[in-house]
């Protein structure tokens, strides 16, 4: 931080990621006069020392405050920002910013921006342990991306979109199984090779089959409505981004935000619940679209979409893809049980895919 640009850090060793170095601390100090508040005490909740990133909770004479150091550079900060701000205007439930003396929602002050927001109080995550937590988080969705319809990145922002992506993005994953491959087959020795080698041409063969329906499908029709049509997607949603609190579910850490079909994240919440519980619930997925459908409805033709999506191999490559990056200490023991373990939940999905294509809700659309 000679520069004074904030750069990510490290912390001790065996450290938790609690922690920002003092010239980090200092700067909290250059930033705060900019607003109109009184602060009487300052704590740190979050930090993210790999990307440079950090949360305060401040107490002011003005109520509760969250303080932000976001950790992309500026521009793509303010594609976020300015989403934020819209859907505050629309009546959603994210936090409202406290905006500079002079005006602004944002400080710039060590090559990253800065933000303060209104500390909304009692929040909680919502439950795991029955559908109707699930179905909390799916209706919070549902209508954060109504709300989000509509929003255009302004021209000092840097646009993130993804709503154009999908068959590249398909196509890289069918490309790295084929890696995985190759690598297994490298390092055949470690005790996870022989595993890989075992399931990934059924992966790789999933993969190809998903992006042959994809480029079949409704998608480009969908997504030729354009960006400002469909809105954002989350992209890092679930039970600590989405929680209980005052009216509903509200949604926090809104600064990866991004153009896209809205039902990408309902489908990373809904693998993501699946592999969690080990198998492939008919009821539970039907319950959570369901809930997501009320606030915020699926026409046919994206529920299409969204059931290919589910199709694509996401949680096998989400597992083994960082594998490529050091093969002598990712191949281990441990990842062939975890596989073993996707092997039987696997072996549920395709069964409650074939029943959920058979029509959204049970074939009755609202």
């Amino acid at each position: 931080m000679e520069t004074g640009l904030i750069q990510p850090w490290d912390t001790a060793p065996g450290a938790d990621d609690l922690f920002v170095p003092k010239e980090i601390e200092d700067m909290t100090q250059k930033v705060l006069p900019h607003y109109d508040l009184k602060v009487s005490g300052i704590r740190l909740v979050t930090a993210k020392p790999d990307k440079g990133g950090a949360i305060w909770q401040m107490e002011t004479d003005k109520g509760s405050h969250s303080l932000k150091l976001l950790h992309r550079y500026p521009a793509r900060s303010l594609f976020s920002i300015y989403a934020q701000e819209y859907l505050v205007n629309k009546g959603a439930r994210v936090a409202p910013f406290v905006r500079t003396k002079t005006g602004q929602m944002s400080v710039e002050y060590g090559g990253k921006l800065w933000i303060v927001n209104k500390w909304i109080p009692s929040l909680a995550p919502v439950t795991k342990i029955d559908l109707q937590g699930s179905q909390e988080l799916c209706y919070g969705l549902g209508e954060f991306h109504k709300h989000s319809q509509g929003y255009m990145s302004p021209k000092e922002a840097k646009k993130s979109s993804r709503l154009y992506r999908w068959p590249k993005a398909y196509q890289k994953i069918l490309t790295k199984l084929g890696w995985f491959k190759v690598v297994a087959k490298l390092y055949s020795d470690l005790p996870a090779s022989q595993m890989i080698l075992n399931v990934v041409d059924k992966y790789e063969q999933q993969a190809r089959e998903a992006l042959q329906r994809l480029e079949n499908s409704p998608y480009s029709s969908l997504t030729a409505r354009g960006e400002h049509h469909w809105g954002i997607v989350h992209q890092d949603y679930g039970w600590s981004n989405g929680q209980l609190g005052p009216e509903g579910v509200w949604i926090i850490d809104l600064d990866g935000v991004s153009y896209d079909l809205p039902i990408r994240d309902l489908r990373k919440l809904i693998t993501s619940t699946m592999d969690d519980m080990g198998v492939w619930d008919i009821q539970w997925m039907r319950g959570m679209i369901e809930a997501y459908h009320q606030a915020n409805p699926i026409e046919p033709e994206l529920y299409q979409v969204l059931l290919i999506d589910m199709a694509l191999p996401n949680e096998f490559y989400k597992l083994v893809k960082e594998m490529v990056y050091s093969p002598s200490t990712f191949l281990t023991a441990e990842l062939n049980d975890l596989i073993l373990r996707l092997e039987k939940t696997d072996s549920t999905k395709w069964l409650a895919l074939q029943e959920l294509s058979s029509g959204l809700m049970g074939g009755k659309s609202k």
